[in-house]
């Protein structure tokens, strides 16, 4: 019943010929595809310069490639940056500047998803080949990294821990004494014992230099404005070794609740959670008696932000953002920036600091801010502490900042590794706020100040000038008188 030599050599044959002829039409196809996509190619072979598709041919690739060819859009934006580059000699005969960056950004926006608004926004910050790293770099999930917890472990111990856990890491940089960086692991790294024991915390790279720049001392008053989930506040009781007090605020109730969960896992005994609007601090502290609100020896603000370092972590920022949304950002980070520097006593004998922080790299929500500050407030930008990160602009565009911005960092994922990030550490050289133009600068300094947008007299400044009593102070007087009683009322009870 088994086949005969001759009869398997005949299938062998046919089974040859088959090949040949699928061989033959593959190659058919291939050559006809290639014909079709000669256009889409746009001249791209490695001898030939770089040639600007023309109209009909664009449309022909709408048409013919969906979804869009990445590779074809790949050549085509790295062909473009070469001739953008240099841009006298490698141009085409009668085409502008505008016409290649005009393809550049649609090709982007196809090739890594971004809106328009957004690549014309990065494209002003970096230069074009910088550009495209940044924009890789997003692609990309920034390292695992964990911060030790030095209120209970010591960093070689914690790592000797995990490592017999089954984790791979290493220490994260010279720059830090606290930070891990994992690899991998074969447990999951947000529920092993020492975890849950406190002894580290999951914290990114970038936020551990906020902290290094406010550089908190022991037994400070500090606040921490807008604290949430309570990674850098607990870096700062790890600092001050449980010492002093924090003031660990946030606008959102919900977010706090990590806080609270966090802090009480790491051992922190040193902080007090608040849940106020930020903004509100120098109101708050003005109506109290002095030394409860106010007067911090440093302050950290990590204003809330548009996210635009942090797009590997978010991608929707790619898309869902808009220049309302950046100006709605600069606007409420204008307003915190001057609370929190309210909040600031500038006679502090060990502090006098305010850090200013964002994960955002647009400059309307960095220099903008901070160059608003410097112009409202009595405050100077002094050197972060960091010794890497690049230097915040100068000048951006038509816009020119003060000099001292030289001295604030900006950190990014394609040249540390890290989330984008911004830094900049002022000094608070006077408790008195200055008046806008026009007005007489000189004025006494007021032991607990309050920004220029709010009205409400000053109770200090209203008991040292009792001997005038004007019509519009009687309110003031009163609400002195009822703050006097209530605090009489007290007294007896602590007694």
């Amino acid at each position: 019943g088994g086949l005969s030599e001759d009869d398997s050599e005949e299938e062998e044959d046919e089974e040859e010929e088959e090949e040949k002829v699928s061989e033959k039409t593959t190659k058919q196809k291939k050559e006809q595809k290639k014909e079709e996509s000669a256009d889409l190619q746009l001249n791209l072979d490695v001898d030939e310069e770089f040639r600007l598709p023309t109209d009909e041919q664009i449309e022909r690739e709408n048409i013919l490639s969906f979804p869009p060819d990445l590779h074809v859009i790949h050549q085509r934006i790295k062909g473009n940056v070469e001739v953008l580059q240099d841009f006298g000699v490698k141009r085409e005969e009668g085409r502008s500047r505008q016409e290649y960056l005009a393809l550049l950004r649609r090709d982007m926006a196809a090739y890594y998803s971004y809106s328009d608004f957004l690549l014309r926004k990065l494209m002003d910050i970096f230069p074009l080949p910088e550009l495209i790293n940044f924009l890789e770099a997003n692609e990309v999930p920034r390292p695992v990294t964990i911060r030790t917890n030095t209120l209970k472990t010591r960093r070689r111990d914690l790592a000797q821990a995990l490592i017999n856990r089954g984790v791979n890491l290493d220490p994260l940089g010279k720059w830090s004494k606290t930070g891990l960086v994992i690899y991998d692991s074969s447990v999951p790294i947000g529920a092993t014992p020492e975890y849950l024991a406190g002894h580290y915390m999951l914290q990114g790279a970038s936020s551990l230099l906020p902290v290094m720049a406010l550089a908190p001392q022991e037994n400070e008053r500090i606040l921490d404005m807008c604290c949430a989930p309570g990674g850098k506040t607990s870096y700062i009781a790890q600092l001050m070794k449980n010492t002093g007090v924090i003031l660990a605020n946030d606008s959102s109730a919900e977010r706090l609740r990590s806080v609270v969960g966090n802090l009480h896992r790491l051992g922190v005994t040193n902080a007090v959670v608040s849940n106020c609007d930020g903004r509100q601090f120098p109101k708050v502290s003005s109506c109290l008696p002095r030394g409860v609100l106010g007067g911090f020896d440093r302050v950290l603000l990590d204003a809330p932000c548009s996210g635009t370092g942090v797009i590997s972590k978010d991608p929707a920022v790619k898309t869902n953002k808009d220049e309302k949304d950046i100006l709605r950002c600069a606007h409420l980070q204008k307003e915190l920036i001057l609370s929190a520097i309210d909040s600031v006593n500038a006679a502090s004998e060990t502090g006098g600091y305010i850090v200013y922080c964002t994960c955002s790299i647009t400059v309307e929500e960095n220099e903008w801010v901070v160059d608003y500050a410097l112009k409202k407030r009595n405050v100077r930008l002094v050197p972060t502490g960091l010794d890497f990160g690049k230097e915040g602009f100068t000048r951006f565009k038509d816009r020119r900042f003060h000099p001292s911005l030289k001295s604030t960092r900006r950190f990014y994922p394609h040249t540390h590794n890290m989330d984008g990030f911004f830094i900049a550490k002022f000094k608070k050289f006077s408790n008195a706020i200055p008046k806008a133009q026009k007005e007489p600068a000189a004025e006494a300094a007021n032991p607990v100040p309050v920004p220029d947008a709010i009205t409400e007299p000053r109770p200090k400044k209203k008991k040292l000038e009792g001997s005038k009593v004007a019509k519009g102070q009687k309110k003031p007087q009163s609400a002195l008188k009822k703050r006097d009683s209530l605090q009489a009322q007290r007294r007896p009870a602590k007694a």
